[in-house]
């Protein structure tokens, strides 16, 4: 590990938003801006560590970039940071996090403190939280009938149990995986 902060990329066309999150994260992470996608695709390469995405922009959305990002095969934690509700498409994107704005500064902070750590998590691991944090963005936003009824729902607690089935298994000393993993 080096002593360098880690690099933050925070894409959002509302200027105001990335000034704000800038001055949040400024003195903990080394923080980089984009207000476009196509500004924050110059920017994206292996030297960011977390990267936190407005989802609805003009021309390349958050959710374009988020592919572009995995297609690229960096090792970068994402977190969707949009004032857009989840809705049952967020099983199929493969970002790392999801906060729904208005996001206070502790919140922020949290996130990225969070998704910095999980960079050096097994995959295993991090695809696990990945599913977590889906589940949490559903049942937010979601009534629990209709969550209920969504066969996308329950293939992604089958997919929770799974892993969190494997990792109680590989995990060694007193603590089971509930007790390790309660607070998240």
């Amino acid at each position: 590990m080096t002593d360098e902060p880690a690099t933050v990329l925070v894409v959002d066309d509302e200027t105001n938003i990335t000034t704000l999150f800038d001055a949040w994260l400024d003195g903990e992470y080394a923080v980089r801006t984009a207000n476009s996608g196509s500004e924050a695709l110059e920017q994206i390469d292996e030297s960011i560590d977390v990267a936190l995405l407005d989802r609805r922009m003009p021309g390349i959305s958050g959710d374009e970039l988020l592919e572009e990002i995995r297609d690229r095969d960096l090792d970068v934690r994402v977190a969707m940071v949009t004032a857009i509700d989840p809705d049952f498409d967020v099983l199929e994107m493969g970002f790392d996090d999801y906060l729904t704005k208005p996001v206070s500064r502790e919140d922020l902070e949290d996130l990225v403190d969070a998704l910095e750590s999980r960079k050096h998590y097994a995959e295993e691991m991090q695809e696990y939280y990945s599913l977590a944090a889906k589940r949490a963005a559903l049942e937010s936003s979601k009534p629990a009938a209709e969550l209920v009824e969504s066969e996308e729902y329950d293939e992604l607690l089958e997919k929770l149990d799974e892993i969190e089935t494997d990792l109680d298994g590989k995990l060694s000393g007193e603590e089971d995986f509930v007790s390790a993993f309660q607070d998240l």
